[in-house]
């Protein structure tokens, strides 16, 4: 009886433990057929098209703490560098994408009715590159801000030119230029078909805006290209302003009757005016190649524009002399060329190691002055033949002009004289010489005097007893011509005088 009573009670505890693993195995939450055991996954949670709810780590992905409201878009835009695909309209049916950059990463959509559960799943790589991922999370967090936050232009685009990512300035840009970011881009780039870093420049004429310069540097990256796009507007400014000023100072050059040659720093020749062709013969296709200096005066020796050196060598070494004087402003010559031609040639510095080189005609200006100095070698010799000692003053009372008489008189030689010789000093050395006489006073004043003048004589006696005769006359340009002669030749060709002064008509 007891065996039995056993029986019964063990019967009836395992029932009841079989009811209980029944019970517990229908009420246990069931998981999704889909879901993997062990990868971890972010879920959104859409309801007629808006985020009603996530996983806590969601926020993390979005990089805000408020997701609830977001729409597709939103989701979309933050999502697109991992899964490119997405459509861009909510999907109404069940859709799973497999991250083309993100190794072990899938991108789940299951809708139902007017809600859909998005779930982000990406397996594990390992306790060392999640480690490596965890710390680098703040270098990451700062080269977003920064390239967001650059200055320039960045964007990326593929092998096609479809736009990958931009930063902050990038969607300035387009949005000057009246372009939306995902439009084509507002700087139209030609890609080399060789993966091979090229620099471009562009303008971009902004709506209602001055047209904008850009230097652009595109890298090959994996997949695509990586675009720097500089503003370079001051440097394009300066560079329009240069060329204005070098139009504008050829325009003046052409009418000047010098020739000008300047040479920059690596002794190219880069401007030239019409006066240079005339003047050096060298022909315009010539010039206009932009020769260096030492072939550009190798063309003037060959055209016997210039004096043919006695020792070629070192005449071509001697050129680099010629450009170190002219960079210190110390070069000036004059040829004599064997047309009979004179030329001088002038070197002047000019920024950033050019040099100048001025050649002008000055044959006739040297003929004139040789004509002039031999006509006062003529007036000079023929007054020096006078027994009258003459003297001229300048306007302003300078002794300007005086003949071998003179300067045997009055024992007086204004060429090795330190200083000017002026009416004052002469009257003072005129006056030691004679005996005393009212007349000095009046002869300076009639010297420095500016209005129209009479001339005067008068007759002076010099304390070796012998009288003199000197003659004070008005020249040309205000200048004062003194005679003296002695009484004794006077008067064998004129009257005796009836005073002691009279005026000289």
């Amino acid at each position: 009886m007891e065996d039995y009573l056993i029986l019964a009670i063990g019967a009836g505890a395992a029932a009841a433990f079989l009811i209980v693993v029944l019970v517990f195995v229908a009420l246990r939450p069931r998981r999704s057929s889909r879901m993997h055991v062990g990868i971890p996954e972010t879920v959104l949670l859409f309801r007629n098209g808006e985020v009603v709810d996530h996983t806590p780590d969601a926020a993390e992905l979005f990089n805000r703490t408020i997701l609830t409201g977001m729409g597709w878009d939103e989701v979309r835009e933050a999502l697109a560098p991992g899964f490119p695909e997405l459509p861009a309209d909510l999907p109404v049916s069940q859709m799973i994408w497999a991250s083309p950059t993100v190794p072990n990463a899938e991108l789940l959509a299951e809708p139902s009715a007017n809600r859909l559960h998005l779930r982000l799943r990406c397996t594990p790589d390992g306790a060392a590159n999640l480690f490596r991922a965890r710390c680098q999370t703040d270098e990451h967090a700062r080269l977003v801000d920064l390239s967001r936050n650059a200055p320039d232009a960045l964007w990326c685009t593929d092998v096609d030119g479809t736009l990958l990512w931009n930063n902050d300035a990038y969607e300035e840009l387009c949005k000057d230029a009246g372009k939306a970011a995902e439009d084509s881009s507002p700087i139209d780039l030609k890609l080399p078909a060789m993966r091979v870093e090229r620099t471009t420049r562009v303008s971009v004429k902004p709506n209602g805006q001055p047209q904008r310069w850009f230097e652009v540097v595109s890298r090959p990256v994996q997949d695509g290209w990586m675009h720097f796009a500089t503003s370079i507007d001051s440097l394009v400014n300066a560079e329009m302003a240069q060329r204005n000023f070098v139009q504008t100072l050829t325009k003046t050059f052409a009418h000047l009757p010098i020739g000008l040659a300047v040479f920059d720093r690596d002794r190219q020749l880069v401007l030239f005016n019409p006066a240079l062709v005339d003047l050096t013969h060298l022909p315009v296709d010539f010039l206009s190649a932009k020769p260096n200096l030492l072939s550009f005066f190798d063309h003037m020796r060959e055209n016997r524009m210039m004096p043919e050196p006695k020792n070629y060598a070192s005449w071509r070494d001697k050129l680099y002399d010629v450009v170190s004087a002219a960079r210190e402003d110390r070069y000036c010559e004059t040829w004599n060329l064997p047309s009979g031609l004179t030329y001088k040639i002038t070197g002047r510095p000019h920024p950033d190691g050019a040099v100048a080189f001025l050649i002008e005609d000055i044959s006739a200006e040297i003929s004139l002055t040789r004509r002039f100095r031999s006509e006062l070698e003529l007036t000079q010799s023929v007054l020096d033949c006078f027994e009258d000692a003459v003297a001229v003053f300048s306007r302003l009372g300078v002794l300007t002009f005086s003949n071998a008489a003179y300067r045997t008189q009055w024992d007086c030689d204004p060429d090795s004289a330190f200083a000017e010789i002026t009416i004052v000093d002469a009257t003072k050395d005129w006056q030691q010489a004679c005996d005393a006489s009212p007349i000095w006073p009046d002869l300076r004043e009639f010297v420095l005097t500016l209005r129209d003048r009479t001339g005067f004589e008068t007759v002076l006696i010099r304390k070796t007893g012998e009288p003199m005769r000197c003659v004070v006359q008005p020249v040309a340009a205000g200048a004062t011509l003194v005679r003296f002669s002695s009484v004794a030749v006077i008067s064998e060709h004129h009257q005796p005088p009836q005073k002691e002064q009279r005026a000289v008509g």
